[in-house]
């Protein structure tokens, strides 16, 4: 007789507890245990020592490589995220805001790779004709794209199985949505999301097979579901970008064949998504005169060097508490920036609001943004701009030292090319880019006064000429 058990999974970690909670004991988060049912007469007591095994033959460290197959998709920008093209046998796993474009992404992905590769797509959130009507609009109706629509893992595994050799590329949207039989639990549970994504595993390193999966998101931007999923896959993907924009930048945060933190960018149109093949230049207004408050930083994305413009603006408050606000950046970053303006520069911004804001939409993670952080903040408050033709980079530490960054001389270069003459960086043993003057500079205070921005009262607003 089975015997059916109520018991509480985490759907964060995957621990199970007897009873609900409100705080997760194994991971320590809140309001994240769902309850499930187990069948408690499947579950045997297996003994370590009874089970038979089989002896492995040894590897040695320094054995002979085995080239690894990548498919170009013909998508340069996806291609690049990847590590330079998909490997064969691997599963990625995309994950995105709804409405962002992680369907449409991959459906103009299919159609190039079946130019040359048999792909199939599954859908458990929407109809075929659905898809059609998708695919039309984006104008790759006719791509060779198998479909079908299902919420069953058995159905995938069987018309997988009746095609044999048939398919390179499987797509599944969403891993949320696809549920076993074998388990009782809802789709989209631990238990679910675990069972289906081991069996798409399973097949991938079995038969070669290319496995994208797409990841529903929370609220907080994470991807939903247990954490373990991220572990069980090869390739994590975000696809992320503002809403008010129409730039989709796709980002890799996990690859066991790549590097990790590599950036593609898209641009969406009417007839879907565009790859952008100058990132540089969509991040940098076309003004022709300086204007305060406002400082170009280049910054390096996984192995491309990016420029981008960061903004900021300081004004008087009318609260008894200033306000900070920022955008694309770390909040506890600026703060500790104003507070070495403040103790080293003698800069004030106790009654003052802060707002900083990265253009573009992209969200800047390295220590290398702190020196141009704070050029913009002190250009806004003393109003005196930057020139056009500077571009400007360093880490500062807490007594206002500017440490040196990764990447120095493709920072330059990347610079050179767009422009730019002259360059406000730390300094480096390795040589700079030619044609571009650098003004090696050991601390803040230094690099202020350089550019003329020194918190002096009731100072006119100026702005900066053309040239250094």
């Amino acid at each position: 007789m089975r015997k059916l058990k109520r018991v509480y999974v985490c759907q964060t970690c995957g621990a199970t507890f007897p009873k609900w909670m409100g705080r997760c004991d194994a991971c320590g988060t809140w309001n994240t245990l769902v309850e499930e049912i187990e069948d408690s007469s499947s579950a045997s007591v297996i003994s370590v020592t009874s089970a038979p095994g089989k002896s492995l033959e040894l590897c040695p460290l320094d054995g002979p490589l085995v080239h690894v197959n990548r498919l170009l998709s013909g998508v340069t920008e996806f291609d690049r995220v990847c590590g330079g093209g998909i490997v064969a046998g691997s599963i990625l796993l995309l994950g995105g805001e709804p409405g962002i474009g992680k369907s449409t992404l991959l459906l103009q992905l299919l159609s190039r790779l079946s130019e040359a590769y048999p792909c199939l797509y599954v859908s458990g959130e929407e109809a075929v004709d659905q898809i059609r009507l998708r695919a039309r609009r984006l104008l790759i109706g006719k791509a060779s794209v198998s479909l079908i629509a299902t919420t069953r893992l058995e159905d995938v595994l069987e018309t997988l199985a009746q095609h044999k050799e048939a398919f390179r590329v499987l797509v599944i949207d969403s891993i949320q949505t696809l549920s076993t039989s074998l388990l009782d639990s809802a789709a989209g549970t631990v238990a679910q999301v675990r069972a289906t994504t081991s069996a798409l595993i399973d097949l991938a390193k079995t038969k070669g097979l290319i496995v994208l999966l797409v990841g529903h998101v929370t609220k907080d931007g994470m991807l939903a579901g247990p954490k373990v999923l991220e572990h069980m896959v090869d390739t994590v993907l975000y696809f992320e970008g503002d809403r008010g924009q129409p730039f989709r930048l796709l980002r890799s945060v996990k690859n066991r064949f790549g590097a990790c933190d590599e950036l593609g960018v898209f641009e969406m149109h009417d007839t879907g998504l565009a790859e952008v093949p100058n990132p540089s230049a969509i991040f940098l207004t076309q003004r022709q005169e300086p204007v305060p408050g406002t400082a170009v930083f280049v910054s390096i994305e996984g192995t491309r060097p990016l420029v981008v413009e960061i903004q900021a603006l300081v004004g008087s408050t009318g609260f008894s508490t200033p306000r900070r606000s920022v955008v694309g950046w770390d909040i506890n970053r600026l703060h500790m920036i104003v507070a070495v303006l403040e103790t080293r520069c003698h800069f004030a911004f106790g009654q003052r609001d802060v707002y900083l804001s990265v253009t573009g939409g992209l969200r800047l993670n390295e220590p290398a943004a702190d020196l141009a952080v704070a050029a913009a903040l002190g250009s806004a408050l003393t109003n005196v701009a930057m020139p056009l033709n500077t571009v400007i980079f360093g880490e500062i530490g807490l007594t206002g030292e500017i440490r040196a960054v990764s990447h120095h001389v493709a920072r330059l270069k990347e610079a050179r090319k767009l422009g730019f003459k002259y360059a406000f960086a730390p300094k480096d043993k390795q040589k700079g880019a030619e044609s571009l003057a650098t003004h090696c500079v050991q601390s803040l205070q230094e690099c202020l006064r350089t550019l003329d921005m020194t918190p002096r009262r009731g100072r006119a607003a100026s702005s900066a000429p053309a040239d250094i």
